[in-house]
């Protein structure tokens, strides 16, 4: 049975299967827009991510001086954008379109700020010696924000591992600073390793 609507004098006019099947692939494709940015970035580079971050922090655990502990999260923070602009460039350069370029862009607009606001409050207060152990708190509860916020425009798993982010930058602040390194260990360890195994078995890698 064919749907109708009302026409200009008030008549129902048919409207015929073919324009409801434009409009069902119109639906299905907006859907798969907004949902297309994450199954277009890599779980394996998420898992790599927190192989390296597991190592940063034991390492910068032994670290006598807070300029050597600084310095090892720093190129793990290099090291992590290196790994994931080269597992996401392979699988990005097959799917060049603006459907799916769109939402990629709005995910890095989402993070943006939050990691610059990091950036901006890691020089201050690094020159701060009385405040050095909030650094650890604020990368987690920052660095959850740009996840949630970037996650908004991504499938529903992405804003729930930015919650726990920010769930964990809270509990450093709070928390003795001995608990610092097991936490940033866990966090850009843990769960990037977790939630890259999921990307990669539900979300084709």
């Amino acid at each position: 049975m064919e749907a109708s609507h009302q026409g200009p004098s008030g008549v129902e006019v048919p409207v015929g299967l073919d324009v409801r099947a434009v409009a069902n692939l119109r639906f299905i494709r907006q859907t798969m827009e907004r949902s297309a940015v994450f199954t277009s970035l890599s779980g394996r580079g998420a898992i790599l991510i927190g192989v390296t971050a597991v190592a940063a922090s034991w390492i910068a655990s032994g670290q006598a001086e807070f300029t050597g502990w600084l310095g090892i999260w720093l190129a793990e923070a290099a090291v992590a954008i290196l790994i994931a602009i080269a597992t996401t460039l392979p699988k990005v350069r097959g799917l060049e379109t603006p459907a799916t370029l769109r939402p990629i862009r709005n995910f890095a607009l989402g993070m943006a700020p939050p990691f610059l606001a990091a950036g901006v409050l890691t020089a201050a207060v690094a020159g701060a010696e009385q405040f050095n152990w909030v650094i650890p708190g604020m990368w987690l509860l920052l660095y959850g924000c740009g996840i949630a916020t970037g996650g908004a425009f991504s499938i529903r798993i992405v804003p729930i591992m930015g919650l726990l982010f920010m769930l964990l930058g809270t509990l450093a602040l709070f928390l003795p600073s001995t608990l610092h390194d097991a936490l940033l260990a866990f966090g850009f360890g843990g769960l990037h390793i977790v939630f890259g195994v999921i990307i990669t078995w539900r979300y084709g890698g």
